[in-house]
């Protein structure tokens, strides 16, 4: 499923593919200190017309004194109401979260190592955004997501792999999903359920976004799961992992993610699987990998992270390396 299983309100488009993180605290793509920790200071705050107070790019860091600091308060009205994947309000008396740990079924650890805790709210480690409370987040601190990146070769009709006339690397293609709630095209992904392996997360979001599982009959959900486990028992790359640099996060409230890229190197696993766009993906499909993708938020900095794993085609120069 989608932004994401826990029915977190969708949201429209995120206005650029690049991914910044803080590169002081952030392992992956590295942003400086310029152009990192954008996204989160973004107005409107996504779903409303909340205006965050305005955080200067040498005031983000928590490290810098501002005294005059002073943020919006804004939770959504759809978190407010108390679904199943919200947590209460942190003033709740019968509300003791446990951060940075496992709290209960509840995963609170940052992919990022420990986070502070100030006056009782978890803060932000990327810094300040200009809002405080959780806006469309269910979870006080890090909110965990999955993103499966299933890659196979691009063959000819004889079953040769096609590599790129410039370049001379072999190309390599992903399946893809155009969201509903923006148009875009995206890597399937979701946030991870209480208590569920990412493992879990990753298998379950590529069947209901990508192969339409649930809306299987039992005995075809049963085949589904059969194939998949094939692909998603073999060896694995885990491309990146911990805080992403997205509209909805707030001080105390942020999302993370695990990008996992699963790959059938003889291409026998998905030709058996036939590729039906269910849950909020409108379409899906195939797609060449390249430095010509246009995708949803941070994803074309996983793919191309995938492409240089593989030692497959990005682009026509000789250097794919990324950028310091």
């Amino acid at each position: 499923m989608d932004l994401y299983y826990v029915r977190y309100p969708l949201i429209n488009s995120l206005s650029s593919c690049r991914f910044h993180v803080n590169s002081n605290i952030m392992s992956g793509f590295n942003g400086t200190k310029e152009n990192s920790h954008n996204k989160a200071r973004t107005s409107p705050y996504p779903g409303s017309k909340v205006q965050r107070s305005q955080v200067p790019n040498d005031k983000v860091d928590w490290l810098v004194e501002w005294h005059d600091y002073n943020p919006v308060e804004y939770t959504a009205v759809s978190v407010l109401a108390g679904p199943q994947w919200a947590d209460p309000q942190i003033t709740e008396s019968n509300f003791s979260p446990k951060f940075n740990e496992k709290d209960g079924q509840v995963e609170r650890k940052s992919q990022n190592g420990l986070y502070e805790v100030k006056n009782g709210r978890p803060r932000n480690p990327a810094g300040r955004t200009g809002l405080v409370g959780r806006g469309l987040l269910g979870r006080w601190g890090p909110n965990h997501a999955a993103d499966p990146i299933i890659t196979r070769w691009k063959r000819d009709r004889s079953g040769n792999k096609i590599t790129h006339p410039i370049s001379g690397k072999n190309i390599l293609q992903f399946v893809a999903i155009k969201r509903k709630d923006c148009g875009e095209w995206a890597i399937p992904g979701g946030m991870v359920d209480p208590g569920e392996k990412i493992s879990a997360t990753l298998k379950r979001e590529f069947g209901e976004e990508a192969l339409n599982s649930l809306q299987k009959s039992s005995a075809e959900k049963r085949e589904l799961q059969e194939k998949l486990q094939k692909l998603f028992n073999q060896e694995h790359l885990v491309i990146y992992k911990g805080y992403v640099d997205d509209p909805r996060n707030t001080d105390n409230a942020w999302m993370e993610t695990e990008a996992v890229n699963y790959h059938d190197e003889t291409g026998e696993i998905m030709d058996n699987l036939t590729l039906e766009a269910g849950d909020d993906a409108g379409k899906v499909k195939w797609m060449d990998i390249s430095d010509k993708l246009k995708l949803y938020a941070s994803h074309a900095q996983f793919i191309k992270s995938v492409a240089e794993k593989r030692d497959a085609h990005w682009s026509k120069d000789s250097e794919t390396g990324c950028p310091g």
